[in-house]
């Protein structure tokens, strides 16, 4: 499994229980130079953000019949009063999937299989709105 903690740029968590797509993604994010730490597990995730703050958190919303959605209010409970941007990469058809996104958070939702360079322009886009999406957030 992928994981480039050592990358100097902003710190971007991400979960997914599919292997294959932490590697993916977590190429993608180094080769735009940031920094990110891989989960298999919302309990790794949960983890993580008690010991370290990433800029970004990019979540599936199914994490091995686990939700990605009550994760990221797990961890922005944990990480009041300063709530860290999420972004979900899912292949999820829930209907109103977006809406709920949002309402736990999620700045962005791009959908799996997933183009690199559009992953990018939206990690670029969350690290700049950051501010406003944490405030929003609350």
């Amino acid at each position: 499994m992928a994981s480039a903690d050592e990358a100097t740029g902003p710190l971007i968590l991400v979960v997914d229980d599919e292997t294959h797509v932490l590697n993916e993604v977590a190429a993608t994010l180094v080769k735009g130079g940031y920094a990110c730490h891989c989960c298999l597990t919302v309990e790794s995730a949960v983890r993580y953000t008690q010991s370290s703050t990433p800029n970004l958190i990019i979540s599936d919303i199914n994490l091995g019949g686990q939700s990605g959605l009550e994760m990221c209010e797990r961890i922005k409970e944990a990480t009041a009063p300063s709530p860290v941007s999420v972004m979900f990469l899912s292949g999820s058809q829930i209907p109103d999937i977006i809406r709920r996104s949002h309402s736990v958070g999620g700045a962005y939702y791009l959908r799996k299989p997933f183009d690199p360079n559009v992953l990018l322009e939206l990690v670029a886009k969350a690290m700049e709105t950051r501010p406003l999406v944490s405030h929003h957030a609350e």
